[in-house]
């Protein structure tokens, strides 16, 4: 009993009450000691002073010498001047004339009265956000189109998507959504639906839309080749941050998703959060929780479990958002600092058979943020005398906080009243500001992606090799030591297997397979 009026007074002083966004945060089963708050207080008021010069117009990504204002999307009032305000607006306006015209048959395909289905052709930003918004939002009641989404560069997998087409690809609208334009993953996966789209005799540019940067590569294509109209992106939006830029309202306007109420959420989630008391702002608790439960240095996992299904895709989200933004080698003085916290989670009471095992009596490496959700809608059938479905739910989520506590692992529980368009607008919001606020507290840049475009070029570099060996193949064959050394590449020799053994499983080469690699021998077909 004394235990539990302790950890009622923990819970009585640590609770933050938001009632503007129908949002509360328990920070109380976060194991920071009395002094943490009043020890961390000078750095979040200059967390608060960064974001204010970030949301002020400053240059808050210095390595691409650009402004950061997703802040902007949901109150152009706030931004720097009045030709980006206007862009912001212009942009809203074009996406729901353009939704409410595609909805009323105004815009069609050639060949259809209507477009019935959307294909969004994206990667990282340009899919996680609008996955996540769609999967959390869309019912068959409020449904205007279904969607489907091309994330990957896997040709299976864009298979897959347009074998669930099938007939139906004559009436799709296709958006391909890339800030240059040159990603190679969303071009490729564009190359591939544009063949389907010329398989079956149908115009890809009457069926194609493009959001990305006004003069970029596929700005400029789209332009060329006469497509059904442009949106533009912003160059001070980053992938990460994008969703409620036309990267994520128009495929949800489009589904028929309330964004005005998306945006409406997020700004009153910006209002909040831009509190400079600490103890009444949640974006800037949850930063210091991480950085407590991490020892600032990502020390430990995050698992995010929401205990509703809409809110399944949210911890996929967060991946992104948290992990490019926070994964970081050095800080902004130079110091190699090895920064980050890795994102991983369900949904409950699914991860009651799955993982939370593992998070009860395993390796104590994580910390977690529970989601709870108030009001569950149909939750009118009693499965136990006076006991519904949902009460079993919550009761999972209370329970299972309880008994992590029980076994010191530390977790906090974000509330909010429903799952609704504005109350995701709120969460993308709260996110956004509680990741660049820990960016501040560890000193390092979460505006950047060095790692990103490190992969890039070492995928560019490994393309060009593929190119080289298959110029280098013959009727004789050879082996990959062979095939290196008259390439003058014997450095890269696992690297030639590899690529030979992909090109041959792709009938792009024979290969006859030896007793271990090296002696696999390989010629042109």
């Amino acid at each position: 009993m004394a235990e539990g009026k302790t950890l009622w007074k923990r819970f009585d002083q640590f609770y933050c009450a938001c009632p503007q966004i129908d949002l509360s945060l328990d920070i109380s089963r976060i194991d920071f000691d009395d002094k943490f708050m009043a020890e961390m207080e000078p750095r979040m008021q200059e967390a608060f002073n960064e974001m204010d010069a970030l949301e002020g117009g400053a240059i808050a990504n210095p390595d691409e010498q650009r402004m950061v204002g997703h802040y902007w999307l949901r109150d152009p009032e706030l931004s720097p001047t009045g030709e980006i305000a206007n862009e912001i607006r212009n942009t809203l306006t074009q996406i729901k004339k353009f939704a409410s015209d595609v909805h009323a048959g105004k815009i069609k395909p050639p060949s259809r009265s209507h477009f019935s289905h959307v294909l969004s052709i994206g990667i990282g930003g340009s899919a996680l956000g609008p996955m996540f918004v769609s999967d959390a939002l869309t019912t068959v009641a409020n449904s205007k189109m279904d969607i489907s989404f091309v994330d990957n560069t896997d040709p299976g997998g864009i298979a897959r998507t347009l074998d669930r087409l099938g007939d139906r690809l004559g009436e799709t609208l296709v958006i391909v959504i890339t800030k240059s334009g040159g990603t190679p993953d969303t071009r490729n996966g564009m190359a591939v639906v544009r063949a389907a789209f010329e398989n079956r005799d149908l115009d890809f540019s009457r069926h194609a839309v493009a959001v990305t940067m006004p003069g970029s590569k596929m700005d400029q294509l789209a332009e060329s080749e006469n497509w059904i109209q442009r949106f533009a992106m912003f160059d001070w939006i980053g992938g990460r941050t994008s969703e409620l830029s036309a990267v994520g309202l128009l495929p949800a306007a489009l589904e028929g998703i309330d964004i005005d109420a998306m945006l409406a959420g997020a700004a009153a989630c910006d209002a909040v959060t831009r509190d400079r008391i600490t103890r009444q702002n949640p974006a800037a608790l949850l930063a210091l929780m991480w950085y407590s439960a991490t020892s600032g240095r990502g020390l430990k996992d995050m698992v995010v479990l929401p205990y509703k299904d809409q809110l399944l895709l949210l911890s996929r989200y967060l991946q992104q958002l948290v992990m490019e933004s926070l994964g970081k080698r050095l800080d902004r003085d130079g110091n190699r600092v090895d920064q980050g916290i890795a994102v991983y989670g369900n949904k409950g009471s699914t991860d009651q058979h799955a993982y939370v095992q593992q998070l009860r009596d395993g390796i104590n490496n994580f910390f977690v943020t529970f989601i709870r959700v108030l009001e569950l809608e149909n939750d009118t059938v009693q499965v136990e005398p006076g006991i519904t479905a949902g009460d079993y739910l919550h009761g999972f989520l209370v329970g299972t906080r309880s008994a992590l506590y029980g076994n010191e692992r530390q977790s906090m529980t974000l509330s909010v009243q429903r799952v609704n368009a504005r109350t995701v607008g709120v969460l993308i919001a709260l996110f956004e500001r509680a990741v660049g606020f820990y960016g501040s507290l560890v000193n390092i840049n979460a505006y950047h992606q060095p790692g990103v475009e490190a992969g890039k070029k070492a995928a560019a570099v490994v393309l060009e090799l593929q190119n080289k060996i298959a110029a280098h193949l013959t009727d004789t064959p050879q082996t990959a030591e062979e095939i290196a050394k008259i390439m003058d590449a014997e450095d890269e020799i696992e690297t030639v297997y590899l690529l030979c053994e992909h090109l041959v499983a792709n009938q792009r080469a024979a290969g006859e397979a030896g007793k271990i690699p090296s002696e696999s021998r390989f010629k042109i077909i």
